[in-house]
């Protein structure tokens, strides 16, 4: 006896939803188990909506975030989709950070709406690695849409959250759908054993994490291949790291 029409649309609503909890069970590992054993699976989970910020200096502190977001989709294997309100990214420091321009696709809107639209149509295509989003306000509803829409096709979406004013500042507080929230905050770079700048390092601050508890990493920043690095002194304890240094150097 053939199924009647309306256990066949259920049986069909139910594949749909275990394929989706399917793709999102999937993970982007960092590399660095003290950040991997923190995040449900191993990893940022694909499929899902992360956000990214910067602290409070500011210009210095958003563009570390917009490198730590690059990072992260410069490790997923398709094209990227960028959104933006004005053409401000500089790229050579999006391919330090392992994002090389022939990966990125930039959507130019005019406001955050716009933006947000572009968003989830990036998300919902199925065709991309990532897509980042620069706003300044993103509400309850909006995240569950971009959610969703990360759900459907397993591509992960990435909202930086980047102010105009500081008093937008305090819209990072309020609720949304995202996976993960990140803040991240430029910090003196790697001391070298001769006189130089060393490699750039990041308080990098997990501030909520579904399903996880909150945690926050001082490191390293990306490198040409979007990977992190815990800091040789805190890895090996500050006698060891000087002499691991004197050992290169001499």
């Amino acid at each position: 006896m053939r199924p009647k029409p309306a256990i066949e649309a259920l049986r069909a609503q139910i594949e749909r939803l275990e394929c989706r909890s399917r793709r999102s069970r999937s993970v982007l590992p960092f590399g660095i188990a003290e950040i991997d054993s923190r995040l449900p699976g191993g990893g940022l989970t694909l499929g899902a909506l992360h956000e990214v910020a910067g602290g409070g200096n500011g210009t210095i502190d958003g563009a570390a975030a917009a490198l730590f977001a690059a990072g992260i989709a410069s490790r997923t294997k398709s094209k990227v989709l960028w959104c933006i309100t004005k053409p401000d990214l500089f790229a050579p420091a999006l391919a330090q950070a392992g994002l090389s321009p022939d990966r990125v696709i930039y959507a130019e809107a005019g406001d955050d709406k716009t933006v947000l639209a572009c968003m989830e149509e990036g998300l919902r295509h199925g065709g991309l690695g990532a897509v980042i989003a620069e706003i300044a306000r993103l509400s309850m509803t909006a995240s569950r849409r971009l959610q969703l829409a990360a759900e459907g096709t397993g591509t992960i979406g990435i909202a930086l959250r980047r102010w105009r004013r500081q008093t937008e500042a305090s819209d990072f507080g309020q609720p949304t759908a995202a996976t993960t929230r990140w803040r991240v905050s430029a910090l003196p770079s790697t001391p070298l054993p001769v006189p130089g700048v060393g490699r750039p390092r990041w308080l990098v601050e997990l501030i909520r994490c579904r399903a996880g508890e909150s945690a926050d990493f001082e490191l390293e920043a990306c490198d040409d291949t979007g990977h992190l690095r815990l800091p040789a002194d805190l890895v090996h304890g500050p006698g060891q790291a000087e002499d691991g240094r004197r050992s290169a150097s001499g």
